[in-house]
Parts: structure tokens; C-alpha cells; sequence
């Protein structure tokens, strides 16, 4: 078996375009948050990017699962290590960047009555192509990798990962829009704290467990490794389409856009 880089020197300045390029973006997606949730008088919109900030506590579990090693030489900028592996502090905003900003489109499209499957499907392409570049530029930067046998690589990147980001992102989204819509006073809302991180979890592990458990065998081969990963392939495309099969039960919610525009709403 491989065994994680722990050595391996991390490019710092890689983790300062990380650092300081998440960061900012997440206090300005806070800010949009907020401004949405004000002019909707909700806190749904703050209470989810929250979430996924708070959600980031998470990383440790997929790290292990995916065999994922954040370099942790000298200059790491880390406030904690589990499993062996240091956490840097971008991890919680890289969260924000990758997964609140599209929940929080597809959760306005789904308010709005907006969203269909084809913008489903769409915004999960995106979804796919955000995650391939940040993690593209974070691993051929110097910062990380999945030192793993994974296969189906691009730029040292596994695709698998992204497409089940993808999926928990899809499958997070629609869920967060269902509780918006059945909520009935605002502290049910902060369910979404605890949404979070199951869907994260999952569907990377409920649709990845072949892949996980392919690339963690005592002598995984590469046959065996890509059956795996096309299966869990297979398994992500299905968790999204079926999370696409929701939207017409979200349309026929009770609560129509046009009653939601006279009344005063309570989440």
C-alpha cells in the first residue's frame, strides 16, 4: 500500500492564494447572504452558508475515506489534525466557494419556481467544472493530493471526486430547498446544520463506497479500482437524478410563489 506524503513540502504560495482567495469570497457570500435573507426576511440563506462553514469539520472523515494529504510542512496554516492529517484553515472556506454558493442558486431557483431539471442538470455541470479547477490549481499548485490508486486522473486529479462532489452538492440543495418550504418558524431552519453533513457524507459515501473500498483493499489493483470508480460513477449519476425527481413534489408544494409574495413569511 502507498503510504500519505507526510513529508512532502507544501508550496505556500499555493496556500495563499487558497488562504486569502476563499476567505474573502466566503465574507462576501455571507454578505449576499445576509442581504438575501433580509429582503426575504428569512435566515435560510445566512443559515445554510453557515452551514457548510460550520460542515467543514467534516474534512477529516473524507480525507481518510478518499486518501486526501494536505502538506503539512513548515508554514502550514492548520488549527487542527485528525486522523493524521492537518487541517488548513482554507478547507472551511473552500467549503463556501464550492458547495453554499451553488446550493444557494439552486435553493433560489426552487423558491422562485425556477428550477427545472434541465437547470438542475446544468448548474450540476458547473458544479463539476468548479470543482475539477479549484482542485486542479490546489493539487498541481503544490498544496494537497489524493495519493491513492485512483484512476481516471486529469492533472493528477481523480474525476470520480468530482462528480460525487457534485451529487452531495445536488442532493444537499434540494433538500435544504425542501425544509425551507415545510419549515414553520425559523429555528427549524437551523436543521441545516446537521443536513449539512449528512448529505456531504452521504452521498460521498453512500454512492463512493466502491471506490473507497477499491482503493483501500490490502492489494488494490487497477481492475479492480476502475470498477469501483465506475460503479460509483454510476451510483452519483443516479443520486442526482433522482434528486432532479424531486423537483416536480417541491413545485407542487402547497405554498405556491405567488401566496409566498403576499404573505409574511415565517422562515
Amino acid at each position: 500500500m502507498p503510504q500519505p506524503p507526510i513529508g512532502h513540502e507544501l508550496n505556500l504560495a499555493t496556500q495563499a492564494v487558497l488562504l486569502y482567495g476563499s476567505w474573502i469570497a466566503t465574507v462576501v457570500v455571507l454578505l449576499i447572504s445576509v442581504r438575501m435573507g433580509i429582503r426575504q426576511r428569512t435566515i435560510f440563506h445566512p443559515s445554510l452558508v453557515v452551514a457548510v462553514l460550520i460542515g467543514a469539520f467534516v474534512e477529516p472523515l473524507y480525507d481518510s475515506a478518499m486518501m486526501l494529504y494536505f502538506y503539512s510542512t513548515k508554514g502550514m496554516v492548520t488549527h487542527f489534525t485528525a486522523f493524521g492529517i492537518p487541517q488548513p484553515l482554507w478547507t472551511h472556506s473552500g467549503y463556501v466557494v464550492l458547495y453554499a454558493i451553488p446550493a444557494l442558486v439552486i435553493t433560489q431557483d426552487s423558491w422562485r419556481g425556477a428550477l427545472t431539471s434541465r437547470r438542475l442538470y446544468t448548474f450540476a455541470c458547473l458544479e463539476f467544472l468548479m470543482s475539477c479547477a479549484f482542485e486542479m490549481i490546489g493539487i498541481n499548485g503544490g498544496a494537497y493530493t489524493y495519493w491513492g490508486p485512483h484512476t481516471f486522473r486529469v492533472l493528477q486529479y481523480p474525476l470520480i471526486i468530482g462528480i460525487l462532489e457534485t451529487a452531495q452538492v445536488v442532493v444537499f440543495a434540494i433538500a435544504a430547498a425542501a425544509l425551507r418550504r415545510r419549515a414553520t418558524r425559523p429555528v427549524d431552519l437551523l436543521g441545516l446544520l446537521v443536513l449539512f453533513p449528512c448529505t456531504f457524507l452521504g452521498a460521498n459515501f453512500g454512492a463512493g463506497w466502491p471506490t473507497i473500498i477499491a482503493i483501500h483493499l490490502a492489494a488494490p489493483t487497477a481492475p479492480t479500482v476502475v470498477m469501483g470508480t465506475l460503479l460509483s460513477t454510476l451510483l452519483a449519476l443516479l443520486l442526482i437524478r433522482a434528486a432532479a425527481g424531486l423537483i416536480p413534489v417541491l413545485a407542487s408544494d402547497d405554498s405556491s410563489t405567488a401566496n409566498r409574495a403576499t404573505a409574511v413569511p415565517v422562515t
